[in-house]
């Protein structure tokens, strides 16, 4: 299935429930997509650690324990901290940052079975409002590259727009 960025979280959960595709093969199409970063929308990604994720997603789907969006990718707002991968607030001030705990939401989401494809950009400590002030550079619109994504979420909104994650947190 060559679409699977084409599609909605429902349909992807959908298609992993009922093993047409594997969460490994979800995340690696994914994964392969944001080869080279395009747009900026990335800060940090971790193509083992998102594999080993879908993996455990798999191993759920298998043996029926798993949650209602089991192995569907999803990427985080770099000011929510993560685990598993850096977390920057788009600062350099936190550059290599790795938190203790999980953010409430990446919680949740994974307790669902979410899988994380990586951090995305924002404005530094999400104080903007068009994604220009990132210390690791602007996030460049998908559909226009002379206009801004918006937002201090402009790397979610980028990553969405793009098919480069079906699904992303932000806080705008």
């Amino acid at each position: 299935m060559s679409d699977l960025h084409n599609l909605s979280v429902k349909a992807l959960a959908t298609l992993l429930q009922s093993k047409e595709v594997s969460a490994v093969e979800v995340a690696t199409r994914f994964l392969a997509r944001m080869g080279g970063n395009p747009h900026n929308a990335f800060l940090d990604i971790d193509s083992e650690v998102t594999l080993a994720q879908a993996r455990a997603s798999d191993a759920k789907l298998a043996d029926g324990t798993a949650g209602p969006l089991e192995g569907v990718p999803v990427a985080h707002k770099d000011v929510f901290v993560t685990r598993d991968f850096a977390t920057t607030a788009g600062s350099k001030m936190l550059s290599g940052y790795r938190s203790p705990f999980d953010a409430t939401v990446v919680q949740r989401l994974r307790t669902a079975g979410m899988v994380t494809l990586g951090k995305l950009n924002c404005d530094e400590f999400a104080m903007g409002s068009a994604n220009e002030n990132s210390a690791y550079g602007p996030v460049q619109n998908p559909w226009d590259t002379a206009r801004v994504p918006g937002g201090s979420s402009g790397g979610s909104a980028a990553a969405v727009a793009a098919g480069l994650a079906p699904a992303a947190t932000g806080t705008d």
